[in-house]
């Protein structure tokens, strides 16, 4: 099934994309800013094993389905941009109340938790139904017919959680090295406003998308 994988290819665009700011960066990072690498790390986790739901999704072809209805992938994409919205919105309203960053989750009733942080990672990612327009577009180029699609797509998410997971976590503890600057409210508030401009702005823009 490998011998004529095209590794260089593959690994390159993944690569590319998944080091291109978007969503899953501005999620990891913020949410180790709130309770530091370990939440960020989770979060990296649940973002990660979205992929591996698109992926599935895409090979036994229920996303020609979702395409291929109007209704359904507009509520899908609707519901995706609403939870985005939520979510800047939630780091908006941080930021109206700064604090700076304090890396305790225990404190406060809406402190977020390590399951918090893997929930909004995974329903970030499976919401979000670009991911999927990305595996159908990208992944049958380098299956092979002659052996089983979902193994083959299952197999490239793989590489796609392996390469995700090394990046966010890079991130995750270049903001835990920086702690101490973050901790400073005037910093949380920038970062706080910033992130919630840009996940609203990320949900507003993918409501309004034709595709």
């Amino acid at each position: 099934m490998l011998e004529h994988f095209q590794w260089f290819s593959f690994l390159a665009a993944i690569m590319v994309l998944t080091m291109s700011p978007g969503v899953d960066t501005i999620i990891v990072m913020r949410n180790s800013v709130t309770g530091g690498w370990r939440l960020g790390f989770l979060t990296s986790l649940g973002i990660c094993m979205g992929l591996f739901a698109h992926a599935t999704v895409s090979a036994l072809g229920l996303s020609v389905i979702l395409l291929g209805s109007a209704g359904l992938f507009t509520a899908f994409k609707l519901l995706g941009a609403a939870y985005l919205v939520y979510l800047g919105v939630q780091a908006l309203r941080s930021a109206w109340r700064p604090k700076g960053m304090t890396f305790d989750t225990s404190k406060g009733p809406k402190a977020l938790t390590s399951w918090g942080s893997f929930r909004q990672g995974l329903l970030s990612n499976v919401l979000n139904p670009k991911p999927i327009i990305f595996y159908m577009a990208f992944l049958p180029q380098f299956i092979d017919p002659s052996h089983s699609a979902l193994a083959q797509s299952l197999f490239m998410a793989s590489l796609h959680f392996i390469i995700a997971m090394v990046w966010q976590t890079f991130l995750a503890l270049m903001v835990h090295r920086a702690r101490v600057w973050l901790a400073r409210p005037k910093v949380a508030q920038v970062l706080d406003g910033l992130t919630g401009v840009l996940l609203v702005g990320f949900g507003v823009r993918l409501a309004l998308s034709q595709r």
